[in-house]
């Protein structure tokens, strides 16, 4: 017998969270990179059309990651509008970048500690306690 556990908002939104990380620490690392446009995608909308099942995060191509729950594939991705852009093209502003990934890290590090909290309290509730 396999008994499901429904942990909520949170597990989708470590999905999405740990997937900006990745978006966001590429822009980071290529913002010496001339032409280089930073990338993102706004959370909210994404967690919201999945928590709604309106559109199933997939993927749309055999090479972007096998497991597509929670994916972002590129389509979905935004090019961020810079401030003061670069005269070698590159959209990246690094501290907004360093930024946005310390918040989202945060944000991360929060549905974690929610999660494990759940976690916690079904091992006391299978051992009886």
């Amino acid at each position: 017998m396999k008994i499901g556990v429904d942990f909520g908002i949170h597990e989708q939104a470590l999905r999405l969270k740990a997937r900006r990380a990745e978006v966001l620490a590429s822009n980071i690392a290529n913002a010496d990179t001339p032409g280089y446009k930073a990338r993102d995608f706004d959370f909210r909308a994404l967690l919201n059309r999945q928590m709604a099942g309106a559109e199933p995060l997939r993927t749309t191509h055999e090479r972007h990651f096998r497991d597509a729950t929670g994916v972002v594939h590129p389509g979905q991705l935004d090019y961020r509008i810079p401030n003061q852009p670069s005269l070698d093209g590159n959209t990246v502003d690094s501290q907004l970048e360093h930024a946005a990934y310390a918040g989202n890290a945060l944000e991360y590090q929060a549905s974690l500690q929610f999660l494990d909290g759940q976690v916690k309290k079904l091992r006391m509730a299978l051992k009886g306690q």
